[in-house]
């Protein structure tokens, strides 16, 4: 559900993109959604230097569309930004907790993925500096897109606008530059989930061979390509499953699940780290934790 649900949740934003552009209906984009994540896993099972490829010319179109998003929404903007606004029924309550933490699921998904470049970790010349410090300026090079686009969202748009459009970004420029403007946005932010898309389904399979290799996974996953060197039964499965979950299911069912299955195994993961140090102590451990003393205490207590 994490990986392929991921997977699927942005191939749903894609078809929801494209049928702002096209006029699609719902099944139609449930369609598209599906064949979108089969395209991309069928040019990733030909091989690593096609995925590759993709992936680099998708890069450079994506930071240029998010480059170009956030300038024109802060520079072009003229409503006043507020912390927080009152509710839409009128009653003057500005601030709920219950409402803070549904709101948060939504947040939890725009930083999801963050862990997904330790699955290449095997690949690193130097994983050893250079993955921490990956997962360090990636993550807040993340959070200041977020925060600035979001902001130049609410320059625009009232949150009540937001909260009721399913493409945001298309109606904020195209209230800015009209349906040409927005179509154009619309089409960058395409190219941007395609990025996603691929990068994901290219790094999954890399963890279902090392399970498979260490026997925590069906052996078969773990057998590569002869003609084409790449793990095509796990490639080939991940994929099937994601085009099974975008075709069922909606944009914010999809995310809402990936996010409440994550967190419970990053939870875990976390706890493993104390239990390891705990009971296996002389381990041999390449990467030491900052401040490690301070995070037992704090586990300590909390039990």
């Amino acid at each position: 559900m994490i990986h392929s649900g991921s997977i699927a949740a942005l191939a749903v934003a894609f078809g929801l993109y494209v049928g702002q552009i096209l006029a699609l209906s719902t099944a139609e984009e449930k369609m598209l959604s599906a064949m979108c994540i089969l395209a991309l896993t069928t040019i990733n099972c030909l091989g690593i230097r096609s995925g590759k490829l993709v992936q680099n010319l998708i890069a450079v179109a994506k930071v240029s569309g998010l480059a170009g998003i956030m300038l024109l929404l802060c520079l072009r903007g003229s409503r006043p930004l507020h912390l927080f606004e009152a509710s839409a029924n009128g009653s003057g309550r500005m601030f709920s907790i219950g409402e803070f933490g549904i709101a948060l699921v939504a947040v939890l998904w725009a930083y999801e993925a963050w862990h997904i470049i330790s699955f290449v970790a095997g690949e690193m010349k130097r994983p050893q500096p250079d993955l921490p410090r990956s997962l360090f300026y990636g993550t807040a090079i993340v959070m200041l897109v977020y925060v600035v686009t979001n902001l130049g969202y609410h320059h625009v748009l009232s949150a009540a606008e937001i909260r009721g459009s399913k493409a945001v970004a298309a109606l904020a420029v195209g209230r800015l530059l009209g349906p040409i403007g927005a179509t154009f946005i619309s089409l960058l932010i395409l190219v941007s989930i395609l990025g996603s898309m691929n990068g994901m389904i290219l790094t999954g399979p890399c963890v279902y061979y090392a399970m498979a290799r260490d026997g925590a996974f069906p052996r078969a996953f773990g057998r590569i390509s002869d003609q084409y060197q790449t793990p095509m039964l796990a490639l080939i499965v991940q994929g099937a499953w994601a085009a099974v979950l975008a075709a069922c299911g909606t944009y914010q069912q999809i995310f809402t699940d990936v996010i409440f299955t994550a967190w419970i195994f990053y939870g875990l993961a976390v706890a493993g780290v104390l239990v390891l140090r705990r009971n296996q102590p002389g381990l041999e451990r390449p990467f030491r934790v900052p401040r490690y003393a301070w995070v037992r205490c704090c586990s300590v207590w909390r039990q």
